[in-house]
């Protein structure tokens, strides 16, 4: 287990690492003092959870007011008769908000929009998310003012000085991130400066969960340089699934082996095709009204579900009273029974999702993979465990569940991210590029059949529509450090046209690494973000064209891509020195349009 580093920072720091879940959330945090070895804690006392002091989990769940004002959210909204409060003062109750952040094509087979719980009238996934982090930040406040001597004067001292590592799923990409960095400033957790939002940090909870089995020395027995290990995070929503080789051990150096995967397959899709079942089986009992259904579902969820771990024995989901029978269903004395086919019916597409995943990250390794750690709160499911340990053995795979199910792993491998980047490099999952013209060669096939998409430019050059320039390639290995840049020639009959560059950075997500076109498959790609710099200092070159005079300016888009979070700048040669400036990365808000 290697030991955290004492802090090189030359000023006291609070780091706070948020795990905001789809059913539970948790929060880690540690005190940074110059020179001191840190000490991540968890928050293990919550509001409304003093009867499971130590729990380091609470459920990710609000009441909203009907002046869209919080009611109250986490174990508080769990309370008994909170219900009753409820329904008495019209509070609207919201679960699994997170998932309405979640990128649209991202196993939009399994799961549409419309499917999840609504949001409140009103409310956008930002506001939800402000409104929660807002509560766990007041949370993360308490706990350590009431826990720490002093704890008022070292808040007071360090609140303007914290940072905040947000851990998402392997899936999320930029414009989450974007949409977590706006929540945060939503929520007060820091101002909306340039600095403020710099303090706003992510992390992949694959990731995380690496950086936490590697600080409890859970993987000891395989932190042994060349090893390889697979981490399965088995959520609420997701299951998160990633790979990494050890490359040294002293000092510790990882590095993704594969790119990382996500599938919306975690314990509410398990609820999900529960509640579509009970429906259709219900439709024609008396006990198949919303209210009953939903009394059945939460029985399920909190005791039919946990349990479950044999198709061979029937389940049971309690409700109504002892003089609710309908034998015709499989209801007797308020008790549904529920076969080990219906069960299975519920659990194996997670399962064999998961499996399908584990295979293909395995095929595609560049290290042989040997053992496989199962965390997360689905990780505690007795039936997945069983059913996944029994399926890897066939593919030579150790799978190792931790005794904790590690419920606090990623809350405390974010506060390590930022201690620590055992993690060095990482692989990318798709293709980064921009969509360019390249010039004409009536000898070249595949632009001749595009002879018709071409046009002249200032200079006479005659130049083809729709390539693409990869900047980077999908499976590409990116250090932390690692830059790729890109050239460009900008051409204009107005000078003043070049003071700025505003370029789009395209994802191709298809099979390939390289495509050279875009109206191919143009479904394929899709705009990431957009990067907009200031080029008013770049040189500009006075030439003649065939239309008289014009301007040509060269210069370089940066991109950084080895960190969590992708960064651009622009370069430039003047007076033969490489020149730098900020550029600015803007993603597009698809998310309210899908609603």
């Amino acid at each position: 287990m290697p030991a955290l580093q004492p802090y090189s920072g030359s000023v006291r720091k609070l780091v706070l690492g948020i795990d905001v879940g789809t059913t539970y959330s948790g929060i880690a945090y540690a005190i940074l003092d110059p020179g001191e070895v840190p000490i991540i804690h968890g928050v293990t006392r919550f509001p409304g959870q003093e009867s499971a002091a130590g729990d380091s989990k609470i459920p990710s769940i609000l009441y909203y007011n009907p002046d869209g004002s919080v009611a109250c959210a986490g174990a508080e909204a769990a309370l008994p008769g909170m219900d009753l409060e409820a329904e008495d003062n019209e509070l609207v109750f919201v679960e699994w908000f997170k998932l309405h952040l979640r990128p649209e094509r991202l196993d939009a087979g399994e799961i549409k929009r419309r499917d999840l719980p609504p949001l409140p009238r009103g409310k956008t996934v930002v506001d939800v998310f402000a409104d929660f982090l807002a509560y766990l930040f007041r949370c993360a406040k308490r706990y350590i003012c009431e826990t720490h001597a002093n704890g008022d004067s070292l808040w007071s001292s360090l609140e303007d000085r914290i940072e905040f590592v947000l851990s998402h799923p392997n899936g999320w990409e930029g414009a989450q991130q974007g949409k977590m960095r706006q929540a945060a400033v939503m929520a007060g957790l820091v101002p909306q400066t340039p600095a403020g939002q710099a303090r706003v940090h992510f992390i992949t909870e694959g990731e995380a969960s690496l950086n936490f089995c590697i600080q409890s020395g859970l993987t000891n027995e395989t932190m042994r340089a060349g090893q390889s290990v697979m981490i399965v995070d088995a959520g609420g929503g997701t299951v998160d699934i990633s790979s990494y080789g050890f490359i040294s051990v002293s000092p510790l150096a990882v590095e993704e082996v594969t790119s990382a995967d996500c599938i919306l397959q975690g314990s509410t899709r398990i609820n999900a095709r529960a509640e579509a079942h009970l429906k259709e089986l219900l439709k024609e009992s008396a006990f198949g009204n919303d209210e009953d259904i939903k009394s059945m579902l939460d029985y399920f969820d909190k005791a039919t579900k946990p349990v479950f771990k044999d198709e061979k024995e029937s389940s049971y989901i309690k409700f109504g009273s002892m003089g609710c029978n309908d034998p015709k269903v499989k209801i007797r004395r308020g008790q549904l029974m529920l076969t080990g086919e219906d069960m299975l019916s519920y659990f194996q597409p997670s399962l064999d999702a998961t499996v399908s995943v584990i295979e293909k990250q395995r095929k595609n390794a560049t290290r042989t993979l040997s053992t496989v750690f199962l965390v997360g709160g689905f990780a505690a499911s007795p039936w997945l465990y069983a059913s996944l340990k029994h399926r890897l053995e066939d593919l030579d795979l150790t799978l190792c569940r931790p005794d904790s199910h590690t419920n606090k792993a990623v809350a405390n491998g974010a506060v390590c991210f930022f201690l620590e980047h055992f993690v060095s490099a990482r692989v990318m999952k798709m293709t980064y590029g921009i969509k360019v013209v390249v010039d004409y060669d009536p000898a070249d096939p595949e632009h001749l059949q595009r002879a018709a998409n071409t046009y002249m430019r200032q200079s006479g050059r005659v130049v083809v529509r729709d390539a693409f320039s990869s900047i980077l390639k999908k499976g590409m290995r990116v250090r932390e450090t690692e830059e790729v840049s890109q050239p460009y020639v900008q051409e204009a009959h107005d000078s003043r046209t070049l003071d700025s560059v505003v370029t789009d950075i395209v994802a191709y997500r298809g099979p390939g690494a390289d495509p050279r076109w875009m109206d191919l498959t143009p479904e394929l790609f899709t705009p990431l973000c957009t990067v907009a710099a200031d080029t008013s200092r770049v040189a500009r070159v006075t030439r003649q064209g065939p239309k008289g005079v014009y301007y040509e300016q060269h210069f370089n888009v940066v991109l950084l891509c080895g960190l969590t979070e992708l960064q651009a700048q622009i370069s430039w040669t003047e007076d033969g020195i490489e020149r730098r400036g900020p550029a600015k990365i803007v993603y597009d808000d698809d998310l309210e349009a899908s609603q």
